[in-house]
């Protein structure tokens, strides 16, 4: 493969390996007191979500980008700063949302990355908003894309959006994490067809499988639907099978996942399964893959101790109104946080 392909792949294991360390400190944070909300990893989905992260356009005039509770990979492969994630999680005053809200509901608008809605399936129509809005101003160029778990896709707001987007032609990318379960629900009690991707049909939209356990897979099927999307052929949903390879959220011991299923290829590691064939094609040496980690580690721990040593909101100096219209405020000020 040419270098860079090497390259590119590379990348993405270490958004995905950082995403990964970053994670598991926020959970062992939050079992040691430290978070207040939950926290909830993407293990096991890094591979699908920094393939989404990095098809997208950045920058002005750039692309959508709604990512949902275990997209930390693609997050970060969009463009979050490490530190602005650590700061959300921590409550610093100094994060994008300047520790009012839940940790998970963070983003960048005007960078293209939306705060998430926790009602799942109401980010699809968000998503579509903002296409026909670009549409409505001549832009014929940008596409969004969302993700949601497949428990997700059996709530009114996906059906009403995915409907919307279909009649309307929007360069729309549907990203769906069969992760087998919908927190504790198995797939056999969430839908009766045989695969998801069989709604696709119903929409009248291009659909797609992808194992999402091997990020090669996930970027050859991303990089189509974003290519497809983007070149007018409508929305595009994909469906990638893979596991949570933990609790629903830090709070769920994940008892009841089938043991058949984690020893089953749906169960396996993505970021194992990268590390493997990064060795195997002799694309790093185990020297170079070490050294990755070690850096990794040290952005972490430099991320957690800046925030740590942040301040917390001060609810009688805080000036209450939507970070996005301070100026709409009765008593709007100019006094921002520095």
């Amino acid at each position: 493969m040419p270098s860079t392909e090497r390259e590119k792949f590379a990348q993405a294991f270490r958004w995905m390996l950082l995403a990964r360390l970053l994670e598991e400190k926020m959970a062992s944070l939050y079992r040691g007191g430290k978070i207040t909300g939950g926290v909830f990893l993407g293990k096991g989905q890094e591979a699908l979500s920094v393939s989404v992260g990095m098809s997208l356009k950045r920058g002005e005039n750039g692309d959508f980008f709604a990512p949902l509770i275990r997209d930390q990979a693609g997050r970060l492969a969009f463009g979050e700063n490490i530190l602005d994630a650590t700061r959300t999680y921590l409550g610093s005053r100094l994060g994008p949302m300047r520790g009012r809200d839940g940790n998970v509901h963070r983003g960048n608008p005007q960078e293209g990355c939306f705060a998430m809605i926790s009602h799942l399936g109401a980010m699809i129509s968000v998503v579509c908003g903002a296409l026909m809005a670009r549409r409505f101003k001549g832009d014929t160029e940008s596409i969004g894309a969302t993700c949601i778990g497949e428990g997700g896709t059996s709530t009114g707001a996906f059906h009403e959006a995915m409907n919307l987007a279909a009649v309307e032609r929007l360069p729309l990318v549907m990203v769906v994490a069969n992760n087998q379960y919908a927190y504790s629900t198995p797939n056999s009690r969430q839908f009766a067809c045989e695969n998801l991707v069989d709604r696709a049909v119903g929409y009248g939209i291009d659909g797609h499988t992808v194992d999402g356990t091997d990020l090669s897979a996930c970027f050859q099927v991303v990089g189509e639907a974003v290519n497809r999307a983007r070149g007018g052929c409508g929305p595009q949903l994909i469906v990638a099978n893979l596991l949570r390879l933990a609790g629903h959220g830090e709070h769920d011991d994940a008892s009841y996942i089938d043991p058949a299923l984690k020893a089953s290829p749906v169960g396996r590691d993505c970021l194992k399964v990268a590390e493997q064939m990064l060795l195997e094609r002799e694309w790093v040496s185990p020297e170079e893959l070490e050294s990755w980690r070690d850096d990794a580690i040290r952005q972490v721990e430099e991320a957690v101790a800046t925030a740590q040593r942040e301040p917390a909101p001060d609810p009688n100096l805080e000036v209450w109104c939507a970070l996005s219209t301070p100026h709409l405020a009765d008593s709007f000020t100019s006094e921002q946080p520095t």
